[in-house]
């Protein structure tokens, strides 16, 4: 993920709380909604934020957590401070079908009966999960392979942590998002915009009254979200992603409420540096690409990780996936923009630049990283 200069999520204070973002609380950003930061079991992210929405008849729920203990814990005691339980729960809106945001908000749907709505986009990820009985293999294990990353689908095969077993976490939602549209909740109205790129299904929620963007994974302000992290694969989520920050441009400028980070004043701002640094990316892989063929593992290993601009081998090994997938989407979205040709072998798509006059030498101080989101 690659951080402003001079920002860094690690030190980045929140203004609703005065206090770094990660602080535990309900803390008001408008009237009738509340920020509430969930702890991580991670150490890349360390929390992420659910919202809660005060309606006439009880509480929306943007997001709802990783499902751990000490997460639902943290969220029945911060619901608590502003007089509210698990019981004034309607529904949740989850932005996307990551772990970290679908898994509490799919248990406690269970529990509490209420409608869980989540993009329709991220029924083949759900579909999957649910078969896994049909799978012989992780299938994140053939998306590294296609990147020429096999030591590394070899390595994720340890990592394997089990949660992905219980079978209450990746449960269908009970309501599917479809497209763009307007919710009502009560007198507020939300503007429930499709953004996939992060993944397929991923939405944000546009209240233009109050001037908020419930942005998920999508705007984030401190880092860039992962791309390619998507199973099954998608054809070219980079390019998606990019669409879909044009998409959130074209809306009023509105405050970020982003699911990991600090309320952030302006999403036109941060569109435009997500666009640049994804240009300069694009641009820098491109010029890592060999004229004699190169893999997204290779050119992953020519980059620079992190802020601090680390060493592909330096990161650990899942990072170093993440990263290998992060590049083949920019690969591929070279490849859609007739940049760079592809030749698929049973070892890794090889990618050759197809104007090498064009190239430019990469630039050194530009770096992202991914991180599961």
């Amino acid at each position: 993920m690659a951080h402003d200069p001079g920002i860094s999520t690690a030190h980045a204070v929140s203004p609703d709380s005065g206090e770094h973002w990660t602080a535990e609380g309900a803390w008001e950003v408008a009237p009738g909604v509340h920020r509430i930061p969930l702890p991580l079991p991670m150490d890349g992210l360390r929390a992420i934020n659910v919202y809660t929405i005060q309606t006439d008849d009880g509480l929306t729920l943007v997001d709802g957590g990783w499902h751990i203990p000490v997460a639902r814990e943290l969220l029945d005691t911060s619901l608590r401070s502003i007089g509210s339980g698990f019981g004034d729960i309607k529904r949740f809106l989850v932005t996307h079908v990551h772990r970290d945001h679908f898994t509490m908000a799919t248990v406690l749907g269970q529990e509490l009966g209420v409608d869980v709505a989540l993009g329709i986009g991220e029924k083949p990820a759900l579909d999957l999960l649910n078969n896994t009985e049909d799978l012989t293999e992780n299938p994140f294990h053939a998306v590294l392979r296609s990147a020429g990353a096999g030591v590394i689908a070899e390595e994720w095969q340890r990592l394997d942590d089990g949660e992905e077993g219980d079978p209450r976490l990746w449960k269908h939602p009970t309501s599917w998002l479809d497209g763009d549209h307007e919710i009502e909740l009560g007198s507020r109205t939300l503007d429930a915009v499709h953004t996939p790129g992060h993944t397929p299904g991923h939405f944000v929620f546009a209240d233009r009254a109050d001037q908020l963007l419930f942005a998920g994974d999508h705007v984030l302000p401190t880092i860039t979200p992962s791309i390619g992290f998507t199973v099954p694969p998608i054809h070219d989520p980079l390019g998606d992603f990019m669409a879909s920050l044009a998409k959130v441009r074209a809306l009023p400028d509105l405050q970020v409420l982003p699911a990991h980070g600090p309320v952030a004043p302006s999403a036109h701002t941060r569109v435009d540096e997500l666009l640049a640094h994804h240009e300069t990316r694009l641009a820098d892989s491109l010029a890592l690409v060999a004229s004699t063929g190169s893999t997204a593992y290779d050119v992953a290993r020519g980059l620079g990780w992190t802020r601090h601009l680390h060493a592909f081998d330096g990161l650990d090994w899942f990072s170093r996936g993440m990263a290998a997938m992060e590049t083949k989407a920019h690969l591929d979205l070279l490849v859609a923009r007739g940049q760079v040709s592809q030749d698929e072998r049973p070892d890794g798509i090889v990618y050759r630049v197809v104007d090498a006059i064009s190239v430019r030498p990469p630039v050194p101080n530009e770096s992202s990283v991914p991180t599961v989101t």
